[in-house]
């Protein structure tokens, strides 16, 4: 792998069109997307990395161009026979996808790292940026909600983030280990930037600083790191960011998403990208912040949120 210049830390589909936007404005190999694997699952035999395909498939070019998630041009012959089977069809596997659970799955069970499986996969997409796992162990989160502990998967898909969450876990994170590669990112000499994409703090981000020894790995590098908000006003463009942080007593908003960071992982944020329209909370964030047009519909937009990024300035770097 080569030194990267900008690690982004990212979930799947709004971190995904983040890591577009910036795999689109740096040099091939400039790029590392550390991603969140807290939503991986075992489902019908297969091992299924939801954000690493999300962002393998957007970063090829071949991801649901409206769903932002799963193949363009997909079927979904296996998933309908499995329905006329009786067999479970509330997690969307179309034929395409399967393909690669398959080939994922078949070199899991012999032993071969997250790490290098997906390595593979980048070089056979033709991604020019590296797609990293948070960890090649096991971790799982898992929700504590008004009708029992749910798997993240049963949660988010199978019951649409309905149910009320009162506490939510990183089962497994405090055994696991950073993997191999995202230390290497880290001691990049070439390291200029550390991005946290506008994915769900508690889902998609809060699952990789979970492990232990990574929050203190990125304060190490003495780069600056930038947060982009996931909410527009109190809402979240996609998923359920301002519902699980008004059921968990958080503020829904910015100044929310900032406390978050501030209180669970002192001293990490240096700056924050905001929305325009948010603009007017500026002065309760503690720490430099910028605005722009967040909301990412088209690959301008994703263009000019990265240019943002790239471009806000932190005086005199870390402090």
């Amino acid at each position: 792998m080569s030194t990267p210049r900008v690690i982004l830390l990212c979930g799947g589909v709004g971190g995904a069109k983040l890591a577009l936007g910036l795999d689109r404005s740096l040099p091939s190999g400039d790029l590392a997307i550390v991603v969140n694997t807290g939503d991986d699952f075992d489902h019908l035999g297969l091992r299924i990395c939801p954000d690493l395909d999300t962002v393998l498939y957007t970063l090829a070019g071949v991801v649901h161009p409206e769903q932002g998630w799963g193949r363009a041009d997909e079927t979904f012959a296996m998933l309908d026979e499995l329905a006329r089977r009786g067999g479970p069809d509330w997690f969307r596997l179309g034929d395409r996808d399967l393909a690669l659970h398959l080939q994922r799955s078949l070199r899991w069970r012999r032993g071969d790292r997250l790490t290098e499986i997906t390595a593979d996969l980048v070089s056979q997409f033709g991604v020019h940026s590296a797609i990293l796992p948070m960890t090649d162990d096991i971790v799982a989160t898992r929700l504590d909600t008004a009708e029992g502990t749910l798997d993240f998967q049963d949660y988010f898909v199978r019951r649409r983030c309905a149910p009320v969450v009162r506490e939510i876990h990183y089962d497994g994170a405090t055994a696991a280990s950073m993997s191999p590669a995202f230390l290497r990112a880290l001691s990049s000499p070439r390291l200029e930037r550390i991005v946290i994409a506008p994915s769900n703090p508690l889902l998609s981000i809060a699952p990789i600083l979970s492990i232990p020894g990574v929050s203190d790995q990125l304060r190490k590098t003495g780069v600056p790191i930038v947060a982009v908000a996931p909410l527009i006003g109190d809402r979240a463009v996609k998923g359920p960011t301002a519902k699980l942080m008004q059921e968990l007593g958080m503020r829904a908003g910015v100044v929310g998403v900032y406390d978050f960071y501030a209180e669970r992982y002192p001293a990490l944020i240096d700056a924050m990208l905001i929305d325009r329209s948010d603009g007017h909370e500026a002065t309760a964030i503690g720490c430099v912040v910028a605005s722009t047009d967040t909301l990412m519909q088209t690959m301008d937009d994703r263009l000019r949120v990265a240019q943002s990024v790239l471009e806000l300035s932190v005086k005199g770097g870390r402090p």
